[in-house]
């Protein structure tokens, strides 16, 4: 199974990462360690998370305030979204299909 992080989803992890090592050292790479478990759970059972549009599910990252979007597509899941869950849903929202 192919796992793809579309470009807005790969930047929006890389600037999540960089706040966190800026606020403590470690913090990011342990935000990353997080997403990847979750990740991980996505490619396990892609087609049982809350569905929020005809083709998008969301998952949320533990002990960090952020969740991911994803489509699965037949072997293929795509990533479209990492977004910080208090930020106005309308943000990720409009990438829900």
């Amino acid at each position: 199974m192919k796992i793809t992080l579309i470009p807005p989803a790969d930047k929006e992890l890389h600037e999540a990462i960089d706040y966190y090592n800026d606020q403590l050292a470690g913090l990011g790479d342990q935000f990353f360690n997080s997403f990847l478990d979750t990740v991980g759970y996505i490619s396990q059972t892609p087609e049982v998370w809350k569905k929020i549009g005809p083709n998008t599910r969301r998952i949320n990252i533990k002990r960090f305030p952020y969740l991911i979007l994803h489509v699965f597509d037949n072997q293929d899941i795509f990533i479209t979204c990492i977004a910080h869950q208090h930020r106005n849903p309308t943000f990720y929202l409009e990438r829900a299909d």
